[in-house]
């Protein structure tokens, strides 16, 4: 199967794309293994992207599309993949409609995995790391034995700055600044999967699976 996996930080994306490209024995492609496995290869794309991200510049949207391609195009895909971080915009979006009717294939399904923003908060802003040896905690899914400190080592428990209320709510509000056009552009094409992540990981994997009428669990 073709899929895109898309979903906002904390959605939990991360563990399904994991079980997905397992069960569906499909690679699980994200933007960054892209990028990196075009530079490992020193592929002429793959060293103007390195020129970008070295002097911390965005990388054009026609190397990126370039790499995508290339990617596409390697033996392990055939039988399917899982994009994760691309597309990103509608431009990208139609780009890579481009490449697959240039590779004579279609996408199957764009799977969207939902959670609501209190949900999301609850389980971003209450992470905590150890300062001494970096044990991550929960303070409500997986708390330590006592408030505040690392059951490993003793040591102090601490939020992270980007774990924090207000720097959520502004990487939320980018992602969906940035999604809903993409998703309004799926949903166009038939091709859009709503998946209701605010469940246990394996009901979320079940009706993702029965979205695209296949058993993954």
């Amino acid at each position: 199967m073709r899929l895109i996996l898309m979903g906002p930080p904390g959605s939990g994306k991360g563990t399904q794309a994991a079980f997905i490209s397992r069960e569906l024995e499909i690679p699980h492609i994200s933007t960054g293994d892209m990028f990196r496995k075009a530079i490992s290869d020193s592929t002429p794309l793959g060293s103007k992207a390195k020129e970008y991200l070295d002097s911390g510049r965005l990388v054009p949207d026609e190397i990126t599309i370039g790499i995508v391609k290339e990617r596409l195009a390697e033996s392990d895909c055939r039988q399917g993949f899982l994009l994760d971080g691309f597309p990103r915009t509608v431009a990208q979006a139609e780009a890579l409609d481009e490449i697959l009717k240039g590779m004579n294939i279609e996408l199957d399904a764009v799977i969207d995995i939902q959670v609501p923003r209190e949900e999301i908060l609850k389980r971003l802003t209450g992470r905590r790391m150890c300062r001494e040896c970096g044990a991550s905690y929960h303070v409500v899914f997986s708390p330590p034995a006592e408030a505040g400190c690392c059951d490993k080592c003793g040591g102090e428990l601490y939020q992270r700055q980007d774990d924090t209320e207000e720097t959520i709510n502004k990487r939320l509000d980018v992602y969906h600044e940035q999604t809903q056009p993409l998703v309004d552009y799926y949903a166009r094409q038939g091709l859009l999967k709503n998946i209701n992540g605010n469940q246990e990981i394996q009901q979320v994997l079940k009706d993702i699976g029965e979205s695209l009428g296949r058993s993954l669990v």
